[in-house]
């Protein structure tokens, strides 16, 4: 195992435009200490963690970053600063704010090959880390601001009349990223195009990515911008006490939350008792159908995705339903596929698979899944980093599952709720002339909801599809279930997985509300206008 190092950061706390540091730290970890745990490195690294010096930290090979810990107060400061800065924001003119978002894609190119390196160091596998940055540079792209350009104001022309149809920003909004994808703070962080002032909580369990990308990436271009003092303000911090600050401040209009769907509707309900907006990105449980015609080598592939990350994303397949006519090559296919999948070293292999942590809930939601008459068909097994079997290996070879039948899938755990390890459980029902219906009808039963796919080419069939599924924020078909196209929303689910009003997301329109303007270009007396002439 080679070991690479990146030079060692300190990242300070971004507050009203200034960056300040404090005494408490918090250290981003590489994902060395977790693939090597008895190593005497990390043996070292624990022991420095609690009586080392900072300087002796930085030295460790394990250690990215440090970050700058803030106090409640700081805390405070940051929601101050943000308010103060809304007023100001709301003066400055759309093209500007677009402007923004224009720089981001060009200095996110600049930084894009170390926070590569970030990212894979952390523990993100290679391929993941490009995919990432896919649907990042997709929202940035000079197409994509001429869609939030429109979608952010219109002006309407008529015979007495130009309307104007703009969005308002919240005001403040409190940003919580996924500590499993920190990345993705950084699409939230587009919520500033409506005019929105940000305060982005960094996870104090990855600090490294996220850091990096905020401090060289987002606030020099709105510092050489010339955006307001607190428009953009960085903490890392408790997330308990961060969030309970963030509901009680009459300072925060909206709360933009990563996480589980327990937690989430939580604090949806939470918000909602105190009068502020909560955007959610759930969990997911995402379903695709494959149908009697399908390109098999293609669906297979796409399917495959349910082991990117060991399954350790909310946006992966999760479920199947495959017509019985091509049950059972399909799961030939997929077994093959699913078996030649080989874990490594993320920093310095191809693989897609990552460590998985909660090898105990896997291992009981797969036997619970047996007990209740599912069929393993490859996998199961835990193994370490060269793929031999382990019982205390990290991996987690990717599993597939039989379930026949609806009626037994309803019953089953690894298909109707979202699982977060390598398991993809496929469900054949019993043919019939109702059969498309009775699909449609359970991929609508999920209560999760952030995508749907299906595999097809009866025309009919994809038509019906699109129209009475109603179920997730996104619809694919015939595609990658995890890949991005152009102006799809990065984000955005229904459901457990989006909340009340969850709906596909693009941050900005999320974080603002439609108001209508009317101004009157001829002298129309007002009662005329009501009454009539």
């Amino acid at each position: 195992m080679t070991q690479t190092q990146t030079a060692v950061r300190h990242f300070p706390l971004y507050i009203g435009g200034e960056r300040v540091d404090t005494d408490e730290r918090a250290y981003g970890m590489g994902v060395r200490a977790v693939l090597d745990p008895s190593g005497p490195e990390t043996a070292t690294l624990f022991r420095l963690l609690r009586e080392g010096s900072e300087e002796e930290l930085h030295a460790h090979p394990h250690v990215l970053c440090s970050a700058a810990l803030a106090t409640p107060e700081q805390g405070q400061a940051a929601l101050r600063a943000a308010a103060a800065a809304v007023p100001r924001l709301r003066a400055v003119p759309l093209a500007d704010r677009l402007g923004y978002a224009q720089d981001l894609h060009e200095n996110f190119l600049a930084h894009r090959e170390e926070l590569s390196r970030i990212l894979r160091m952390e523990g993100c596998p290679g391929r993941l880390v490009e995919a990432q940055f896919d649907v990042i540079l997709d929202l940035v792209r000079p197409e994509s601001l001429d869609l939030a350009r429109v979608l952010l104001r219109q002006e309407i022309t008529t015979a007495g009349h130009k309307i104007v149809l703009q969005r308002q920003p919240d005001g403040v909004v409190c940003v919580d990223p996924p500590a499993n994808a920190p990345i993705f703070g950084l699409i939230a962080s587009l919520v500033v195009l409506a005019g929105n002032a940000v305060v982005v909580r960094v996870p104090r369990s990855c600090a490294s990515s996220l850091s990096y990308a905020l401090h060289e990436i987002i606030i020099p271009i709105l510092e050489s911008r010339g955006a307001p003092a607190g428009t953009f303000n960085v903490l890392c911090a408790d997330y308990e006490i961060t969030m309970q600050q963030w509901l009680d401040s009459p300072l925060v209009d909206t709360v933009y939350y990563f996480g589980s769907s327990e937690h989430g509707l939580a604090l949806e309900r939470k918000c909602v008792e105190r009068g502020k907006r909560a955007i959610l990105e759930l969990s997911g449980n995402d379903g695709v159908l494959v149908w009697r015609d399908a390109d098999l080598e293609h669906a297979t592939a796409a399917l495959i995705e349910a082991f990117y990350a060991s399954g350790q994303t909310c946006f992966s397949p999760k479920y199947v339903i495959a017509h019985p006519a091509i049950a059972d090559e399909l799961l030939s296919r997929l077994a093959a596929a699913a078996s030649a999948l080989r874990p490594g070293d993320p920093e310095d292999s191809d693989t897609v698979l990552s460590p998985v942590l909660r090898a105990t809930a896997f291992h009981r939601c797969l036997n619970d899944a047996l007990d209740a008459g599912a069929t393993k068909i490859c996998g199961g097994d835990q193994v370490n980093l060269k793929g031999e079997p382990n019982p205390h290996g990290l991996f987690i070879e990717p599993t597939v599952l039989r379930v026949d039948g609806f009626a037994l899938a309803e019953t089953v755990a690894a298909v109707r709720e979202e699982t977060f390890f390598p398991l993809l459980s496929v469900v054949v029902p019993e043919d019939g002339p109702d059969l498309l219906a009775r699909c449609i009808e359970f991929l609508n039963g999920n209560a999760y909801g952030l995508r749907n796919s299906l595999w097809a080419e009866d025309q009919e069939v994809i038509e019906l599809f699109i129209t009475m599924v109603s179920n997730g924020g996104l619809l694919k078909v015939n595609d990658s279930h995890m890949g991005h196209a152009p102006h799809l929303p990065g984000l955005g689910g229904t459901g457990h997985s989006g909340g009340t009003h969850g709906e596909a997301a693009y941050p900005f329109l999320r974080a603002s509300r439609l108001q209508a303007v009317a101004i009157a270009t001829t002298r129309t007396h007002p009662r005329d206008a009501v009454l009539g002439r």
